[in-house]
């Protein structure tokens, strides 16, 4: 199975001065984990995830203050969609993160998350034989 076929295709983007309380709203409404921050000036692609939010909230910075630059990962790993999900794993248990954006021709088209993964390989793993 590759990449495409698990992946949410339907990508939340942001901005960098989103603060992460908008982000963290946005997020909830979609029931998602984590919102692509777009910075146009930078040309720059990063991700900014539920643990980063709660992690700035544990430090009690305040989410109405707080902007997404500042707890944006900048250091991407990117996947494609042609990837096989062995690959996207490999990647993310590796780099020790649970999401991946999904470049195609350079523009983010999907996201794919651990449990993306977890879905397409339950119903082959329950159908495996024993």
């Amino acid at each position: 199975m590759l990449v495409r076929d698990a992946m949410s295709t339907v990508v939340l983007t942001i901005g960098p001065d989103h603060t992460l309380r908008q982000a963290a709203s946005l997020m909830a409404a979609r029931r998602i984990g984590a919102a692509v921050v777009l910075d146009p000036d930078a040309g720059a692609i990063g991700i900014l995830t539920e643990r980063d939010i709660l992690n700035s909230v544990g430090r009690g910075q305040s989410p109405d203050a707080e902007r997404a630059h500042a707890h944006t990962t900048n250091d991407v790993v990117f996947a494609t969609p042609s990837w096989t999900l062995e690959e996207a794993a490999h990647a993310m248990a590796h780099g020790g993160f649970r999401h991946l954006i999904v470049l195609d021709g350079g523009e983010p088209t999907g996201i794919v998350s651990v449990r993306d993964i977890i879905r397409c390989w339950a119903p082959l793993r329950q159908h495996a034989p024993a």
